[in-house]
């Protein structure tokens, strides 16, 4: 899409740094480098304020990508492409059945209401729980990991969505102040939130989760 649209050499395109490396390595592929912006701590989607802070003249486009079933917002980024000229493309997430959605909202609904000590998701917009990511509070990596092992242990099936983000790998390494991904990085925890979940594996979820309070701060 990018090379269609003409992007190539010389040219700069925003992206987020937390997620996957293949959007970044795309406009590589394209001739064009990779621009990292930081994202909204809510939906963890590209902040439109940091993008529009990103914007050089050399500036192309802006590659948008949804996560854990939050969507960005698509109508102030789009407006802020028409300003500056800027293509504006989407990543999405392949959407789940409406029936599967409807029991991931209700095993969501389960969570934010039972579990303690850590930050649930804001279920705003629309969210579809891709993912159920929690923020585990305390003093950065260490913390979020040694509950995640305590998880695990417990039998419960967790696992850090983004463990490195993509402007600290080494092909893609920039000096960039980027605050708010690297906070993300070091304290979301994906928890299981699939329709196929009986109500007691919910409940070992939530009992497992709430027995590692002692290895937490209060939650914020």
């Amino acid at each position: 899409m990018l090379r269609a649209a003409g992007v190539g050499v010389g040219d700069e395109v925003i992206v987020p740094a937390f997620g996957n490396v293949e959007v970044a390595e795309a406009v590589t592929l394209a001739g064009a480098l990779p621009v990292f912006a930081d994202i909204d701590p809510l939906t963890y989607c590209l902040d439109v304020s940091a993008v529009e802070a990103a914007i050089t003249e050399r500036s192309a486009a802006v590659v948008v990508v949804h996560r854990f079933g939050r969507w960005a917002d698509i109508p102030r980024l789009h407006a802020l492409g028409q300003r500056y000229g800027l293509l504006v493309l989407e990543q999405g997430e392949s959407e789940a059945p409406y029936d599967e959605i409807a029991q991931r909202r209700q095993r969501a609904g389960y969570l934010d209401a039972k579990l303690r000590g850590v930050r649930t998701p804001d279920g705003g917009d629309g969210h579809t729980y891709q993912q159920y990511v929690v923020r585990v509070p305390g003093n950065g990596r260490p913390d979020r990991d040694a509950f995640a092992r305590a998880l695990r242990g417990k039998g419960v099936d967790c696992r850090v969505p983004v463990k490195t983000p993509v402007h600290r790998l080494p092909e893609f390494r920039r000096c960039v102040s980027l605050p708010e991904t690297e906070l993300a990085a070091d304290e979301t925890l994906a928890l299981p939130v699939e329709a196929s979940l009986t109500k007691r594996e919910m409940q070992r979820i939530v009992s497992a989760c709430n027995a590692l309070g002692g290895l937490l701060q209060t939650a914020f």
